[in-house]
């Protein structure tokens, strides 16, 4: 827990947003079939991966700028794929909410 304790209010925020994305896109993949179960998973599990790399481990600690932008060009793709995948039905509650999540998780990195 010391680690947590260590952030910011904003990088708590990240990392909350993070996990709630990545939860999003992993029960999502639990929903599916086919090849979106295998992307919708794979999209969560790196989140999580991203976010660890990004605040809680120490060997990264060297290239966390790297590791932000990176973060921030996986929120920005899946943001943007979600509108290519579902256009015109983008109306989605659990859709919308997780888009909004996103946004704010950008905007966050790009104050980080």
């Amino acid at each position: 827990m010391d680690m947590v304790a260590n952030l910011s209010g904003r990088q708590k925020a990240i990392t909350g947003l993070v996990v709630a994305t990545a939860l999003i896109h992993i029960v999502l993949g639990f929903m599916s079939e086919g090849s979106f179960m295998i992307i919708f998973i794979l999209n969560g599990l790196g989140y999580l991966a991203l976010v660890a790399a990004l605040y809680f481990l120490p060997q990264m600690a060297g290239q966390r700028s790297m590791v932000r932008w990176a973060l921030l060009a996986f929120t920005a793709v899946t943001f943007v794929l979600y509108f290519v995948f579902n256009w015109p039905d983008i109306w989605s509650p659990m859709g919308i909410v997780d888009k909004l999540i996103e946004l704010v998780l950008i905007v966050l990195l790009l104050q980080e």
